[in-house]
């Protein structure tokens, strides 16, 4: 029987209250990046759009706050305008509508937005290529053969849509894209490349991308925490051990190698620390995920992991959260470094993931499946 450190209850809390307060400016909108104290708005066509439903779920499910839910709700519908536009939609499916029509279906049982998840689900393996089997990366003409660690987190969707539909296809998708992450992405360390580039004709790799870590052979901290939680959730619903071994090999990697306050800088393989911003995101995402690696694998090593993820959100809750001058929770993201894009900001995944490893400490999972009503 584990037993939960009093303070997650009341890191708990303070995000609540964080949330409630935020949403009355935030309304049905969708931040991304903190500036000045107040959460920046982008598009709902950008990767972050499903982050702000998937707190107001997380909070809803607990507390049953009915303005949030109505403005989450608002917040789905305004996607509806997507789906019908798929030009305008990437890789990023499965961030948008896990977190906005699954956790919405997951928590409501709402007929809508299981139909809004299984077109999202339809859109995303619509970009698989068969020859590399790799999810397609981006709409650019020049990356069409490129893929990334991140897309991971959006593979669930295909599990979900699998399990409603009972047709494998979608699954089938899933496993072949996560198979080629571990094969393709997986240095032999446990540290993981951004981008990978395949030849989107035959499918052979040609290489790989810095992307937004420092360089081509580095180690960008977020990518480690996508890898950790991505390959334990493909473990979790595919049940192959290659993708727990991967998993564990990414874990090994990002721990070994945090500094002492157990929240990374933006790369481990950085030519100085000096200066370099921490990325709060990428310690709460391996958080996250480090606990639902703890429940697979159970027994010492389990608890192994338990610890390290309670040693991390424990830093992040006593170092890295903010006051009440910032309307954010964490401090301290760092976004994309080489655009120069919200470096050493609050960011809303760090505060979605954040929250959701504190709802996991009190006994609800999070909305990535598998999940049923």
């Amino acid at each position: 029987m584990h037993t939960t450190p009093e303070w997650t209850e009341q890191a708990w809390t303070a995000g609540v209250h964080k949330i409630k307060k935020a949403s009355l400016r935030i309304g049905a909108r969708f931040p991304h990046g903190s500036h000045a104290g107040e959460y920046q708005f982008v598009p709902p066509v950008y990767w972050t759009a499903g982050f702000w439903t998937g707190l107001l779920w997380l909070v809803y499910r607990e507390h049953r706050d009915e303005e949030l839910r109505t403005i989450a709700e608002d917040c789905e519908a305004q996607l509806d305008a997507l789906l019908q536009d798929y030009s305008m939609l990437s890789h990023d499916i499965g961030f948008m509508w896990t977190l906005s029509s699954l956790a919405q279906w997951q928590v409501t049982g709402s007929g809508d937005s299981h139909r809004r998840g299984m077109l999202a689900a339809s859109h995303l393996a619509g970009r698989f290529n068969r020859q590399g089997n790799f999810i397609r990366a981006w709409n650019q003409p020049e990356r069409t053969g490129w893929a990334i660690i991140d897309c991971l987190m959006n593979v669930p969707l295909l599990y979900w849509a699998s399990e409603q539909t009972n047709d494998p296809r979608f699954r089938h998708i899933a496993i072949a894209h996560t198979q080629t992450a571990a094969k393709q992405f997986l240095r032999v360390d446990g540290s993981v490349h951004h981008v990978v580039c395949f030849d989107p004709q035959t499918g052979e790799r040609i290489g790989a991308l810095g992307g937004q870590g420092y360089a081509e052979g580095s180690a960008w901290a977020r990518g480690s925490a996508w890898g950790i939680y991505g390959w334990t959730l493909g473990y979790r619903h595919s049940r192959s051990r290659e993708f727990l071994d991967a998993a564990e090999s990414a874990a090994a990697f990002f721990l070994a190698n945090l500094p002492e306050d157990r929240v990374p800088y933006w790369d481990f393989r950085l030519p100085s620390n000096d200066g370099a911003p921490r990325d709060s995101s990428a310690a709460a995402i391996t958080a996250s995920g480090l606990l639902d690696l703890a429940d697979i694998v159970g027994g010492d090593k389990g608890g192994y992991y338990r610890e390290q993820a309670l040693s991390i959100l424990s830093s992040l809750y006593n170092l890295y959260q903010a006051d009440d001058s910032e309307e954010a929770i964490l401090l301290h993201g760092t976004g994309n470094l080489p655009m120069n894009q919200n470096v050493d900001r609050p960011l809303i995944y760090g505060d979605y993931y954040y929250m959701e490893a504190l709802a996991k400490l009190k006994g609800s999972p999070g909305f990535w499946g598998p999940c049923s009503r």
